[in-house]
């Protein structure tokens, strides 16, 4: 018996660990390829609230890339949105901007 709870708590754990290793990944994707023209990451993510990020990011971010697309001042980020690492990286870097959105009450580490 105390093998399963054991195991069983250790199963809880990891699977607590794997939620918010999404919303890490969403940062490091943030730094890694949206930092260069959007700085800070609070900046960007406070500037909507969770309704409009999860919107925004829904079916792989097809709404921001087409923003980001159609823009010529984001003619560099163009390749990026165009590519499969972009939509590899969208639902990490949908559960980064919706933790930190405006109307989450967090605030991210990064800047």
């Amino acid at each position: 018996m105390i093998k399963i709870s054991t195991l069983i708590s250790l199963l809880l754990i990891s699977a607590i660990s794997s939620l918010n290793a999404a919303v890490y990944k969403g940062q490091k994707v943030y730094v890694d390829s949206c930092k260069g023209c959007h700085s800070g990451g609070q900046e960007l993510a406070a500037s909507k609230n969770m309704k409009t990020w999860e919107k925004i990011m829904d079916k792989k971010g097809e709404k921001l890339a087409d923003i980001h697309l159609t823009s010529k001042k984001a003619e560099a980020s163009w390749s990026y949105f165009n590519d499969r690492k972009f939509i590899k990286d969208s639902k990490h870097l949908e559960d980064f901007l919706v933790e930190y959105a405006k109307d989450s009450g967090n605030v991210p580490a990064c800047n």
